[in-house]
């Protein structure tokens, strides 16, 4: 298994702001040790991040949000790259994969996994696993390190991801273990 974590929306929008999930502030440290665990052994951290511009399409379901250039598009302090180590891929759209170049960054580091962390399980996760799926990654999500607007909405899309998209659902403390053995 060669992994990369993902980072999907931690933006001040979305843990702290107008779309937040009432489970932000819980899933923040966890992915923090995540991100600091990757760090340590190496393995690629990559941030997606929305950044909308005015005329996208996705505005039509959610009014304006994570506009590009706003202090609330941007990412959460507690989660902030690191320069010139961290990757960040600003995406229009749910998917991280949507023309991003994403899967060609995966594929030049050698990537066959990706971990998925982050806000909505429901939107931006389920999305991004699916093109992740249909780019033949295969897929680990932690599941107390991804958040939705509700219980149902998390539980639905983890199950969704599980049983269709093939998805491995473990835990941070399952997720550290696993990459302690790499």
């Amino acid at each position: 298994m060669k992994p990369a974590i993902l980072v999907i929306d931690m933006l001040r929008e979305f843990v702290y702001g107008r779309l937040k999930s009432p489970s932000a502030l819980e899933i923040l440290p966890r992915i923090k040790q995540i991100v600091e665990k990757a760090r340590e052994k190496n393995i690629p951290v990559i941030y997606l991040a929305d950044q909308h511009l005015p005329i996208d399409y996705e505005l039509n379901i959610w009014g304006p949000h994570a506009m590009r250039g706003d202090p609330e598009a941007s990412i959460v302090d507690e989660l902030k790259p690191v320069e010139n180590r961290d990757l960040v891929f600003y995406k229009r759209s749910y998917s991280g994969f949507r023309e991003t170049g994403l899967a060609y960054v995966l594929r030049d580091l050698g990537v066959d996994t990706v971990v998925l962390t982050g806000i909505h399980t429901h939107i931006c996760v389920f999305h991004t696993a699916i093109d992740a799926y249909y780019e033949r990654f295969k897929l680990i999500i932690v599941e107390d390190a991804v958040a939705a607007f509700s219980r149902e909405d998390h539980e639905y899309a983890l199950k969704y991801m599980e049983k269709v998209l093939g998805a491995r659902i473990v835990k941070t403390n399952e997720l550290l273990e696993l990459i302690d053995k790499l």
